[in-house]
């Protein structure tokens, strides 16, 4: 039961595959909880407005604006974020790629990006390039012209589904 004491909300929930239980403020982000109380500073706070991707972490299997969400809203859930996709291999062929691909540049969009990406990958399929720019449109990148990122994620689509990502072709 979620009890209010002195501004601070209880909250219990998943992080990474770990149970979390924790008193925070009503009013505090979940990327603020997330960096500054539990130390998972993957996803970084830039726009606070939700506008440039760069906090996306996933709630409940979806990627979301971590500086839109109150900590106190993800009760019950179970969050994401990059370390714990990194820890448990679910992205490693994507970040592989990235590197492969010199799709990150200063990485401070990286983390973010590698989030939404994998939420696009997780539908299956081989998106076409389109089809991933407009899923990548909320996610900012000063650096790399998307370019670069577009390939990376469009080379681990068709890899995914058994295809050579070296020249585009599906598999059977």
């Amino acid at each position: 039961m979620t009890e209010i004491v002195r501004d601070r909300i209880d909250v219990a929930l998943v992080v990474n595959g770990e149970p979390v239980e924790a008193r925070v403020p009503v009013g505090q982000h979940l990327i603020d909880f997330l960096r500054l109380e539990l130390g998972l500073t993957g996803a970084h706070a830039s726009c606070e407005h939700g506008v440039c991707g760069a906090c996306t972490i996933r709630v409940n299997g979806e990627a979301v604006r971590g500086c839109l969400t109150l900590a106190a809203q993800a009760d019950g859930a179970e969050v994401w974020t990059v370390e714990g996709l990194t820890d448990t291999g679910a992205i490693a062929d994507l970040q592989a790629e990235f590197v492969s691909r010199n799709a990150l540049q200063c990485g401070f969009c990286t983390p973010g990006m590698l989030v939404a990406a994998d939420e696009l990958l997780a539908r299956g399929g081989v998106p076409s390039r389109g089809e991933v720019r407009e899923h990548l449109s909320g996610n900012y990148c000063r650096c790399t012209g998307y370019e670069a990122i577009v390939d990376a994620v469009e080379a681990v689509a068709t890899a995914r589904a058994g295809g050579d990502a070296r020249t585009g072709e599906g598999g059977a």
